[in-house]
């Protein structure tokens, strides 16, 4: 694993935004679309490991790493390296219409690295979205059939069919018509707050046993189901950690009723969990599963893999321009190798340092904290209003992550009232503490806001 030159953070030297950044923000509101999502002026001028420094010289401890993309930090230079020697000899060709090895190498990896022992064929894109708009056709034209099943609180894509999938919020769906693909949603096994009213002494997999007791029997006719498809771990949803029982009886049920299972490891995968992908925690098995985000190490590419059976569709029924582009390839052979050679096991130990320091920071504000869950560097901490109703306090979750961004660390809300903790897996004890150290008196900062009615 190459050591990385430590700049630590963070150093806050202006008042953010600081000039330069609202320079930039003001030409933002002219130009850009206001769909897009921000919490905070965040203006970045560069990154280094798990560092960003803004436009204006402040420097910030980034533990959200691009929304979980970043698995080696910002500007790692083995992949900086990958990446320029691979744009010296070709940067683009098309692997809709032409052949080059970089294409078969990888695929020839993912197949080897993803969970299954048996043939698989790999299509790439560009992003998690294509990966499962890729995912959704593999298995509609494998099974001849319409239909799929999918979870509430989970985030596929705001493509079309993709958005089908996609129920984290009402805001991704306003505006857009009907679904493009015929999709019944479920709860999921979010079980500290379990849609069926169990406790873990009580439960029977409510959550699985609905398919067959419920919609089988009314609006869901097995035989049309083409597919379940489900994070193993659920991302936007608030970083939600189902029980291993979950995602064995969706097995299950899928072998029953020759149904795909499809795992969306956008956000979970390529090492986030301290696995290459989560599912390997829970000794479960996908049909299909799609990738993307740390996979490109930075720069845009998907993979949707699949049973080789499953992927013997027609030449020209599915395919992409850019995907499996060649420079992205290269980052992420180069992503791959430095995961495998020690990085996915500092994320088990700094995933273990920071859940203990978050369970610590918990019992400290025990009023407002909920639940503190999470594997590898994917950890999650929920707020609500008091410890009575348990009621999702969004107003404290927004104003903790403004009160952190202001004292230098990057941070980034799921769920209705999580802050998800998806630091570069490079990072050390030093980042962990701080982080640590910032967060709770962040929390302190909001609840004196959130009190006065001053928040942001």
């Amino acid at each position: 694993m190459t050591k990385i030159a430590k700049v630590r953070a963070p150093y806050i030297k202006t008042e953010l935004p600081g000039p330069n950044a609202r320079r930039v923000l003001e030409k933002d509101e002219r130009y850009i679309s206001p769909s897009y999502t921000r919490s905070y002026p965040l203006v970045i001028k560069r990154g280094y490991g798990p560092v960003i420094e803004d436009v204006d010289g402040n420097l910030f401890l980034d533990f959200n790493a691009g929304v979980a993309v970043l698995a080696t930090g910002h500007a790692h230079p083995e992949i900086v390296e990958a990446i320029s020697k691979q744009a010296a000899e070709f940067v683009h060709i098309s692997s809709t219409d032409y052949y080059y090895e970089q294409l078969t190498d990888l695929a020839k990896k993912l197949g080897e690295l993803t969970p299954g022992d048996f043939a698989k064929r790999v299509h790439f894109g560009n992003s998690g979205a294509e990966a499962l708009e890729a995912a959704l056709k593999v298995a509609m034209y494998a099974t001849r059939r319409p239909k799929f099943i999918a979870f509430f609180n989970s985030f596929h894509g705001r493509t079309l069919g993709a958005l089908s999938l996609t129920s984290s919020r009402s805001a991704q769906r306003r505006g857009f018509g009907r679904q493009a693909v015929d999709v019944t949603h479920i709860p999921y096994a979010t079980c500290k707050r379990c849609a069926y009213g169990k406790q873990p002494d009580s439960c029977n997999v409510e959550c699985v046993s609905v398919i067959e007791d419920r919609l089988f029997k009314t609006t869901v006719p097995h035989e049309e189901v083409a597919g379940i498809v489900v994070e193993p771990v659920q991302g936007e949803g608030g970083y939600v950690v189902p029980p291993a029982k979950f995602l064995q009886a969706l097995r299950a049920v899928c072998d029953k009723y020759g149904i795909l299972l499809i795992f969306d490891e956008v956000q979970s995968g390529v090492g986030r969990t301290g696995r290459m992908f989560a599912c390997e925690h829970f000794g479960v098995v996908p049909d299909v599963i799609c990738l993307a985000k740390a996979l490109g190490g930075g720069l845009p590419l998907s993979a949707t893999v699949a049973r080789a059976e499953l992927m013997q569709w027609h030449r020209g029924a599915h395919a992409s321009t850019f995907g499996g582009n060649p420079v992205a390839i290269a980052a992420a052979m180069k992503t791959i190798e430095i995961l495998e050679n020690g990085v996915m096991e500092n994320a088990v130990r700094m995933g273990e340092r920071l859940l203990t320091g978050l369970r610590q920071i918990a019992d400290r504000h025990a009023d407002v904290v909920f639940d503190v869950r999470g594997l590898g560097l994917m950890v999650g901490i929920e707020f609500v209003t008091d410890r009575v109703t348990n009621t999702p306090d969004v107003a404290l979750r927004d104003q903790i992550e403004v009160e952190a961004f202001h004292r230098g660390l990057i941070l980034q809300g799921a769920g209705e009232s999580t802050i998800r903790f998806s630091p570069p897996l490079i990072v050390d004890e030093y980042d962990v503490d701080t982080a640590l150290e910032i967060f709770d008196r962040s929390i302190e900062a909001a609840k004196a806001a959130v009190r006065a009615g001053k928040t942001a």
